[in-house]
């Protein structure tokens, strides 16, 4: 008896027709899929201009509560990237609707079949192969800011004080201003004012932080590091 299968197609955006994802792409290859496994395709619910960030999209819930209920026993999709790009969210997905003895979960693309469990473990292989890609590109981009940071290379976000982005964009350079600022606020702790006090003294000088508001400990404590 063929299987009630679920068809789901998205597209976030027009664009994504150049990359072979658009609907009557995708919308193809899923007739192909099901006439080649015997599937039986209860609906093709399709999700347009939406993105896979999150799993609040009007085609997907519905799909998910057909399952559900009961009125299909398998979603289809070309690639997994059209269910959810993201590992924790396929990881839920799982859990809740295509665990063993619940309804299938069916990839074109990555030939994934939940139905067995040789199909279950190829998902699981592909779900933590990805984690561990993103892991990986996070740790290297991690590591390249440092590098630059360590070079004195400008990385993005507000400079740190003493120091201000350079008129080429791509540097940070001694800012004149703040740097005597913090040599007096060193001086002031060195000869033993508590951070407190150094933040006082500043202020009674007339030496203010950026927002042209006094200093607080804590950021005195960055100045005298």
């Amino acid at each position: 008896m063929p299987t009630r299968t679920i068809a789901y197609l998205r597209v976030s955006t027009d664009k994504q027709a150049d990359r072979g994802v658009s609907l009557d792409a995708q919308r193809a290859k899923v007739k192909a899929y099901a006439q080649l496994y015997d599937l039986e395709l209860a609906e093709v619910i399709v999700d347009a201009g939406e993105s896979a960030k999150h799993l609040d999209r009007p085609g997907l819930q519905r799909a998910l509560g057909m399952l559900k209920a009961g009125e299909a026993d398998a979603l289809l999709v070309v690639k997994l990237d059209r269910l959810t790009r993201s590992v924790r969210d396929l990881g839920h997905l799982v859990e809740k609707y295509f665990a063993s003895g619940k309804a299938a979960l069916l990839s074109v693309g990555e030939q994934i079949d939940t139905r067995s469990a040789a199909g279950r473990l190829v998902l699981n292989v592909l779900a933590s192969v990805s984690q561990w890609e993103r892991e990986a590109i996070g740790e290297r981009t991690a590591t390249a800011m440092q590098h630059k940071a360590s070079q004195g290379e400008y990385t993005g976000g507000q400079a740190p004080y003493g120091r201000r982005v350079a008129s080429d964009g791509e540097r940070l350079e001694p800012d004149p201003i703040e740097e005597e600022a913090r040599a007096v606020a060193r001086q002031l702790h060195s000869e033993g004012l508590s951070l407190r006090g150094v933040a006082r003294e500043l202020e009674r000088r007339g030496v203010r932080s950026r927002t042209g508001r006094g200093f607080a400990p804590v950021q005195v404590k960055r100045m005298v590091g």
